[in-house]
């Protein structure tokens, strides 16, 4: 196990290298000059010129790029172009809210996810298990930023049961943590939760109609025993397919939700460094959230290997 777990993370670890530079290389084609948005409302030529040569954006963009990873190697992110701060120290500070988001919505879309599945397939074939896949099929096409707003309306400004804006960190009490993640969290968990939804039930019905299963049930155990004891286990690869490939997404959508709730996050973070041509804030943004992605993969491969040992050779 230790070495199907080695293999796979010395494959991962190019892709730390590979989506840097393919950044790099999309910032230098993309129109707008880093320099001319420092350089004030009324740059001159010689003081854009002056900024190009201090930032090193005259030299080949290959050349900046090796420079940047032996940065890297080092420990040294570099230096907002905006704010004049490391962009380790920006980072650091915006990656408590990104992160108890994503694991918020995470966890929102596990719970109900699997809740829901579980409930149809011990209804299969009635009403409820037609009235989950409906719900399920619905979710999936409701955009995220829209579900976002409605939330935020109804629960929010309406009912005022939860927080509008804004973020509270851990520090400040558990209740006004959570209270400020419910609801950008419901809006971002929901897609995940419904794919979980419809995959865990499709596999759970796969299961039920093999051999030992029906084998099982003839036996006499009840169809909860049946589907708890030996079926669950069996049902899990293909969710957790899902959900290694959501966590990615789910990082992405970060952004937008945290600009509809004025969340002080890693994406709203990426937004600014877009808007402001700063790109050592953008290449950070972009390594970071690259080695969350690698690492939640990682951690599919390897379960893929714990579920089923023919994976490991």
């Amino acid at each position: 196990m230790l070495r199907y777990a080695g293999r796979r993370l010395l494959a991962a670890i190019p892709l730390l290298f590979v989506v840097p530079l393919l950044v790099f290389v999309l910032i230098e084609f993309a129109p707008g000059d880093p320099a001319a948005v420092l350089a004030g409302d009324e740059p001159t030529p010689e003081r854009v010129e002056a900024i190009r040569e201090e930032l090193n954006l005259n030299d080949p963009v290959l050349l900046r790029y090796l420079m940047w990873i032996g940065d890297v190697v080092r420990g040294d992110l570099g230096t907002s172009f905006l704010s004049d701060q490391t962009v380790t120290e920006l980072l650091t500070r915006r990656m408590a809210t990104t992160m108890s988001l994503v694991l918020v919505a995470m966890i929102f879309a596990i719970v109900l996810g699997a809740t829901l599945a579980l409930v149809a397939t011990l209804r299969s074939g009635g009403i409820v298990d037609r009235v989950v896949n409906w719900f399920a099929s619905i979710s999936i096409a409701i955009p995220g930023f829209w579900f976002g707003l409605v939330l935020a309306s109804v629960f929010a400004v309406g009912l005022q049961m939860f927080p509008a804006f804004g973020y509270q960190p851990l520090s400040d009490g558990f209740w006004p943590w959570l209270s400020h993640l419910i609801l950008p969290g419901i809006a971002l968990g929901l897609l995940p939760a419904a794919e979980v939804t419809l995959q865990l039930r499709s596999a759970l019905g796969q299961v039920m109609r093999t051999d030992y299963i029906l084998n099982a049930e003839a036996k006499g155990l009840s169809r909860a025993s049946v589907v708890f004891k030996h079926s669950l286990k069996n049902a899990c690869i293909p969710v957790i397919t899902v959900l290694g490939f959501r966590v990615a997404e789910v990082l992405a959508g970060s952004v937008t939700i945290e600009m509809i709730y004025n969340m002080p996050g890693l994406g709203r973070t990426a937004v600014e460094a877009v808007q402001g041509r700063d790109v050592p804030v953008l290449l950070g943004f972009v390594l970071f959230s690259t080695t969350i992605v690698v690492l939640v993969n990682l951690i599919v491969d390897i379960s893929y290997g714990y579920f089923n040992p023919k994976v490991r050779s």
